[in-house]
């Protein structure tokens, strides 16, 4: 996959943090080019997209790709649009003119039946989890699979390889009330990943987490850019989710354990990018160093935390 730049090395062979030891061709091959036409095509596109709700604009002009395994961070204010394009994609809001394509197709004026089959392909990952309290983690996760139809045996082992990469496993059989806030977190993002979806959307998914767990969240999501070359937005005010999302990426060591790497070791990564928002426009787009040496008074007062 195009998401990262291979830096030349001379050793073959290194210590990772669990002891095992990681070869380059583990490494470089996370990360190796695709020949494939169709990645061409964004995984997400806005066109100078515009929405109003009376009169206050929510949106002036839009426009961004998020190109196929790409993460696209959005950072902004409060009220400066970001959730709101989110919905756009998932067609629970329309623009009032401009263009939205998912995967090359133009979804702007699509019906609620036409959306249900685009959304088939998104995962959404809320900021509370939205569990069903009356439902255990299992049905939880297997909700959208009951709701298809699918035989129980594959909806179990599809069940239990989504708590496996969100690491809980054990906690297939327990009820959300007994969960921590973090844990009901992690079971909202497998809910949402089940059917391999390729497109997935977080919402401000460590709102009110603990730095740790928060930090849990957004390993999951870099190991979904680039162990599963899904495409995502990740709507965020945090600084560190940015820190953790832009300068790390993920990579299977040869004992088969995944291991957290920091960007500029053996690797530049080019599948994450940044997009800030104010009022409704876009006011940057570019990497977080960019971003970082960004003139802007306003860019700057958002990096110091507001």
């Amino acid at each position: 996959m195009a998401s990262a730049e291979v830096e030349p090395r001379q050793t073959t062979l290194r210590e990772s943090p669990n002891g095992g030891s990681v070869s380059e061709e583990a490494a470089e091959s996370t990360f190796q080019e695709v020949d494939d036409s169709d990645r061409i095509v964004p995984a997400i596109e806005f066109r100078d997209v515009h929405l109003a709700f009376d009169d206050r604009k929510i949106l002036d002009g839009l426009s961004f790709k998020v190109l196929k395994g790409e993460t696209k961070i959005i950072l902004g204010g409060s009220g400066g649009g970001k959730s709101t394009a989110i919905k756009l994609v998932l067609g629970l809001l329309k623009p009032d003119s401009g263009q939205i394509l998912v995967d090359g197709e133009d979804i702007t004026n699509y019906t609620e039946l036409e959306m249900m089959g685009v959304r088939k392909n998104i995962g959404m990952i809320f900021q509370e989890g939205a569990l069903f309290d009356s439902l255990s983690v299992y049905d939880n996760v297997a909700y959208r699979l009951h709701e298809q139809g699918v035989p129980e045996t594959e909806v179990e082992q599809e069940v239990r390889r989504m708590l496996q990469f969100v690491n809980l496993e054990d906690a297939i059989d327990k009820m959300p009330i007994e969960l921590s806030g973090g844990m009901r977190r992690r079971v909202g993002i497998a809910r949402a990943l089940v059917g391999g979806p390729s497109i997935v959307m977080f919402d401000e998914p460590t709102a009110g987490l603990d730095p740790p767990t928060a930090r849990t969240i957004c390993e999951l999501a870099i190991k979904l850019r680039d162990l599963e070359d899904a495409s995502s937005i990740f709507v965020t005010h945090e600084m560190n989710n940015l820190d953790y999302l832009t300068s790390e990426y993920a990579v299977v060591d040869d004992s088969g354990e995944i291991i957290y790497e920091k960007e500029g070791e053996r690797l530049c990564l080019i599948n994450t990018k940044i997009l800030m928002l104010r009022e409704g426009q876009v006011i940057f787009s570019g990497t977080d160093e960019e971003l970082r040496k960004s003139p802007d008074p306003y860019i700057s007062k958002f990096l110091r935390g507001h």
